[in-house]
């Protein structure tokens, strides 16, 4: 991976709003102390960053400000594949009582655009906007499947593929050989590799030939297994996928 960055200023803005992101609250000690920065270096960042609006500061802590909402919201909102595939996420949350998802891929990472949760859905610590490397997740590896064979060559050469959990697939021959399969069953699974005790089932959006996400529904190991994770909720997403191939067609 290259992590070559021609202004490192702007690397360091960058870093120091995604480490907040990430922690919530930070003081600026312990936000030099997260960076490997100098205090005063640190300090300089976050001035420029609150007279511009994105960072808040409470008492002896920073946060990051609504305006990342809103700039995220707005990029959302202009994706095609936003529109006809929320409803679809809200109907197969509340179908199946589970965490029901949209995902993406954007630059070289599965990026969960929107989520919807049932009656019975696990807190699985996620929320809009959160990033995961493609092969460690299903709709990760759904989306991967469909992509050209560069493409999938240039991610996995710039993320890797870093184990998050004993599950989770580290060999590239492992990999392509599940991505062969997903073609043909035409869902991905995952079975444990991101979170311990957590599966999940996701099948491709493919509107017009091209792979624009991915819809999934997770839910503790116990409710996703046998004739359930094989059939039933694979079935449902393919055809929730199909309603969104099909307004996306219209749409554009």
């Amino acid at each position: 991976m290259n992590d070559r960055v021609p202004i490192k200023t702007t690397k360091t803005t960058f870093e120091l709003l995604e480490t907040l992101v990430k922690e919530g609250n930070a003081s600026l000690p312990e936000l030099a102390s997260h960076l490997e920065k100098p205090t005063s270096t640190v300090h300089d960042h976050l001035i420029s960053l609150r007279k511009l609006g994105y960072v808040v500061k409470e008492g002896k802590t920073y946060r990051v400000s609504t305006r990342l909402l809103d700039m995220g919201e707005s990029a959302r909102r202009r994706m095609d594949i936003f529109p006809p595939a929320k409803q679809e996420v809200d109907e197969l949350a509340t179908q199946t009582g589970e965490h029901a998802s949209l995902a993406i891929e954007e630059n070289g990472q599965t990026v969960l655009l929107y989520i919807s949760k049932g009656a019975d859905a696990l807190d699985l610590g996620v929320s809009e906007g959160f990033r995961m490397a493609m092969a460690t997740n299903a709709p990760g590896k759904a989306i991967l499947a469909h992509l050209p064979e560069n493409q999938i060559d240039s991610i996995l050469d710039e993320h890797g593929l870093p184990e998050i959990t004993e599950k989770t697939v580290t060999d590239r021959a492992a990999l392509r050989e599940q991505l062969v399969e997903i073609r043909e069953r035409g869902y991905a699974t995952d079975q444990g590799e991101r979170v311990e005790g957590v599966r999940a089932v996701s099948v491709p959006i493919i509107p017009e030939g091209r792979v624009r996400g991915a819809l999934t529904i997770s839910g503790p190991a116990n409710r996703m297994e046998g004739e359930r994770l094989e059939a039933e909720l694979p079935t449902l997403l393919l055809q929730s996928a199909n309603v969104v191939e099909v307004q996306y067609t219209l749409g554009g």
